[in-house]
């Protein structure tokens, strides 16, 4: 029996909005990496590169966001992202 595959489908996109110099912005995209891999594409926006991402993070960061959706802000919430990954068609 042959096996059928499918075309590979685009990876969606998970964003961190995030500071250089923020540790906890690092230490939360080195926890997610691992967990999103090969489900998700990673963006990371540095919020200080437009003024409009500064005001409305300001302190507030590290924010995942999925669809542009909040889904976790200064801490990673690994309950979520597994959701969303098992949400994912294909999976």
């Amino acid at each position: 029996m042959l096996s059928q595959t499918s075309p590979e489908l685009p990876l969606r996109r998970i964003r961190v909005y995030s500071r250089r110099g923020c540790h906890l912005c690092e230490v939360l995209i080195e926890d997610l990496l691992p967990l999103i891999r090969s489900h998700l594409e990673l963006e990371v926006r540095d919020i200080d590169t437009r003024p409009a991402w500064a005001e409305n993070y300001g302190m507030r960061i590290p924010v995942v966001e999925y669809e542009g959706r909040a889904i976790c802000e200064y801490t990673l919430d690994r309950d979520a992202i597994r959701s969303i990954i098992a949400a994912l068609p294909g999976s």
